[in-house]
């Protein structure tokens, strides 16, 4: 006998609310299969004794609440709520570690000795297919930014980059990495026959939410065997401004005012991973006009811009950042970016560039915005042209955000405290920090916002450098001339409960 429907709308919070915290209870979503919850766009909430309360875009819908009400062997309760909120919920809630357990387990692979027939035969095969399409959307639901295979002595493990930290999240048996990589060669364009050399590619995919995604590979031969690395290339990214950054209101307004400056040439630094390529990306969304001709070389391409002419390094073809500068010198540029300055050789051609009519962007390794100035001069270029072409420098670090769901007020170490005090001159002992919740991943943070530091070259500074100066005389000049340090900018974010003291002293204070 079908249970008793109830089709009233439910006196319980909002979905709105429930669903923006993901507050849904496990086993409630346990009583719906994904399918059918996607089928129906319908998403369980919590149980309430012998009632299952149920968000729905339709909650009118009868034969719907049947179903739901069949399946679960529960009275159903539905709340309304809009597509967009039901559908991001069941891509959230419903993980389907479990799917790719199953896909994993059905693979038929052969004897050792016709293994390489069976990488050709398994790499269309439905389950390999079905398992990677799993892992990838996995990883956009979890906001990865890379997938790692990893294989282990008795293991396949599969982590995710999330907020610039990896998880583990996977593990799968140690036969199933040969179908798994042959089916990431095969649509990265590799040689799937080659398990000796390192190889590179990239491919293209659409989440079942219709997101598309770029996907750059990496795969290299180790102990175990082939271990491959998968970044996830979010196009939705490249649109990014440079409000969306992080910017603290006085530094961005200094940035902007150096990217109107018609010739020179913009820095930014920062280890691997700090954001420097989307510095450089927001930087060109806001250069970008139909009147200007501007001319990319990178390693790699990783976004795609209209209106900009984008050149990719290609060393077999003998293209490389300082022979492909060159060029790009004769096709009438008037910006340029160059993806990274790493010898001398690019930085001298850059920096006559500069000096020629051109508006130069590019990045560079450095500790901090001052380390630019005279990693340049280390590279051979003479300090009267760094200081005549040099426009400014942005230095940057990248710091997980506080989720916006856990937050709680918390008593921190000593060590915390006194870090705050020292950059801000106030005195506290209790900072805002995520306590970790579902939306998190139990981590505390969700999301992740820029550290900068700008160093605007002023005439005392241009002074300086043709006088000859030191490390310290040009950093407190730079903070006499307004430059805010990182670590003051990341307390700053700190008291504006952006993050917390710990993840400032983890990522800026190595600078010290």
């Amino acid at each position: 006998m079908t249970p008793e429907i109830n089709i009233e709308e439910a006196q319980i919070e909002t979905p709105q609310t429930r669903l923006r915290k993901h507050l849904i209870q496990a086993e409630a979503l346990r009583l719906i299969p994904e399918a059918m919850a996607r089928k129906h766009g319908a998403i369980p909430l919590q149980i309430s004794g012998n009632v299952l309360h149920v968000a729905m875009v339709n909650p009118s819908d009868i034969i719907a609440l049947e179903a739901l009400a069949t399946r679960s062997q529960m009275h159903v309760v539905p709340v309304k709520a809009s597509a967009r909120e039901v559908q991001d919920a069941i891509d959230f809630n419903y993980q389907s570690y479990e799917e790719i357990k199953k896909q994993i387990s059905s693979l038929s692979l052969e004897t050792e000795e016709a293994e390489p027939q069976v990488k050709l035969d398994t790499v269309t095969d439905a389950p390999v297919a079905r398992a990677l399409t799993l892992i990838i959307d996995e990883a956009v639901k979890a906001r990865a930014s890379d997938i790692h295979l990893q294989p282990q002595e008795d293991k396949l493990l599969v982590r995710y980059r999330i907020d610039g930290t990896l998880h583990n999240m996977l593990s799968l048996p140690l036969s199933t990495a040969t179908p798994l990589i042959s089916r990431i060669k095969v649509l990265a364009n590799m040689n799937i026959a080659d398990h000796h050399r390192p190889q590179d590619g990239h491919f293209s995919v659409h989440t079942r939410g219709g997101q598309a995604i770029d996907i750059r590979v990496g795969i290299v031969a180790t102990v175990y065997g082939e271990m491959c690395a998968l970044r996830l290339l979010d196009k939705s990214r490249a649109i990014m401004t440079l409000t969306d950054l992080g910017f603290l209101a006085q530094s961005l307004s200094k940035y902007e005012e150096m990217l109107k400056v018609p010739y020179g040439m913009l820095l930014v630094s920062g280890p691997t991973g700090a954001g420097k390529t989307t510095t450089l990306y927001a930087s060109l969304n806001t250069l970008a006009c139909t009147e200007r001709n501007i001319i990319t070389i990178e390693d790699p391409v990783e976004y795609r811009f209209k209106h900009i002419n984008q050149i990719q390094v290609n060393p077999r073809a003998g293209l490389t950042f300082a022979s492909g500068l060159r060029s790009i010198l004769r096709l009438d540029p008037d910006i340029i970016l160059v993806g990274e300055i790493r010898d001398a050789e690019t930085a001298r051609i850059a920096i006559q560039s500069a000096l020629t009519g051109h508006l130069v962007l590019s990045s560079i390794h450095a500790n901090d915005a001052v380390g630019v100035v005279f990693r340049l001069i280390d590279l051979g270029i003479e300090p009267f042209l760094v200081a005549s072409a040099l426009i400014g420098v942005v230095a940057q670090r990248m710091v997980r955000r506080i989720c916006p769901d856990c937050g709680q007020m918390t008593s921190v170490p000593l060590v915390e405290q006194m870090s705050y005090q020292r950059e801000i001159g106030e005195e506290r002992k209790e900072f805002l920090y995520g306590k970790g919740c579902k939306s998190c991943s139990s981590t505390g943070y969700h999301g992740r916002s820029g550290l900068f530091e700008i160093l605007q070259v002023s005439d005392e500074i241009r002074m300086m450098l043709l006088n000859g100066t030191t490390t310290t005389e040009l950093r407190e000049q730079a903070i006499k001339d307004g430059m805010v340090p990182l670590a003051k900018d990341g307390m700053l974010k700190v008291k504006g409960k952006l993050t917390t003291p710990a993840e400032v002293l983890r990522n800026a204070y190595s600078v010290d």
